[in-house]
C-alpha cells in the first residue's frame, strides 16, 4: 500500500451565469490543484445556502488535505461563517488556503496563517458593514431632503414613465428602474397603466 499523500482540493465560484471562472481555475491550477480535484459552482451567490460543488469539495477533504480558494469572498458573507468554517476544517484535520489574502498566500494550517485569516475575515466583514451603513445613510439623507422640500411627491412626466417602460422592456429589472426614479414598483406600474394610449 502506497504512502498517503495529502491533496489540494480547489473551489471556485462565480455569482452569475455570465461570469467566467477561468481566472480562478487558472490560479488554483497554478497553486498545484489537479483537474480532478477542482470544484466550480456557476450562477451561485455567496449568500445562497445551497452550493452543490462547494459541498462536494468539502466532502472530498480528508485528514491532511487542504481546501484552496482564490479569495475570501468565495467562502461566504460573514466573518462568523468564515471563521466557523476554518475551525470546522481544522477540527477535521484539514487546512484552508486562500491565495489572494492581503496580497499574499495564507494557509490556516500554520499559526501565522490562522491569525492572518482571522484578521482578514474580520476586515472583510467590517468593509461590508461600512458599505451597508453608507447606503442606509445616503437613503436616509435623500428622504430627509425630500421632506425639506415641503414633503411634496416628485411628479414624473409621461415621457419619463415611457422611458422607464422602455428600460423594463429592454430587460432592466422593474424594481431597479422604479428605485432609480425614486418610486415603488407598484407606483411605476400604476403610472404605466395611466399613460395615454399614444405610441409608447
Amino acid at each position: 500500500m502506497g504512502v498517503d499523500v495529502s491533496k489540494l482540493i480547489g473551489y471556485a465560484r462565480v455569482s452569475t451565469r455570465h461570469q467566467d471562472a477561468d481566472r480562478q481555475v487558472h490560479d488554483l491550477r497554478t497553486a498545484g490543484v489537479r483537474n480532478d480535484d477542482l470544484y466550480v459552482d456557476h450562477g451561485v451567490s455567496g449568500a445562497r445556502a445551497s452550493r452543490p460543488q462547494f459541498d462536494k469539495a468539502v466532502a472530498a477533504l480528508e485528514i491532511g488535505d487542504t481546501l484552496v480558494i482564490t479569495t475570501l469572498d468565495r467562502l461566504g458573507r460573514s466573518t462568523q461563517n468564515m471563521l466557523a468554517f476554518a475551525e470546522a476544517l481544522r477540527s477535521r484535520g484539514a487546512g484552508l488556503r486562500v491565495l489572494n489574502l492581503g496580497g499574499g498566500d495564507v494557509d490556516t494550517s500554520t499559526p501565522m496563517g490562522s491569525m492572518v485569516f482571522t484578521v482578514m475575515a474580520a476586515l472583510a466583514q467590517m468593509e461590508l458593514e461600512i458599505k451597508r451603513e453608507r447606503i442606509t445613510d445616503s437613503v436616509a439623507k435623500r428622504r430627509a431632503a425630500g421632506k425639506d422640500l415641503g414633503g411634496r411627491r416628485q411628479t414624473f412626466t409621461d415621457s419619463q414613465i415611457r422611458n422607464a417602460l422602455r428600460l423594463i422592456e429592454g430587460g432592466e429589472p422593474a424594481t431597479q428602474v422604479a428605485r432609480d426614479l425614486g418610486m415603488s414598483r407598484a407606483t411605476l406600474y400604476r403610472r404605466t397603466r395611466e399613460l395615454p394610449m399614444s405610441i409608447v
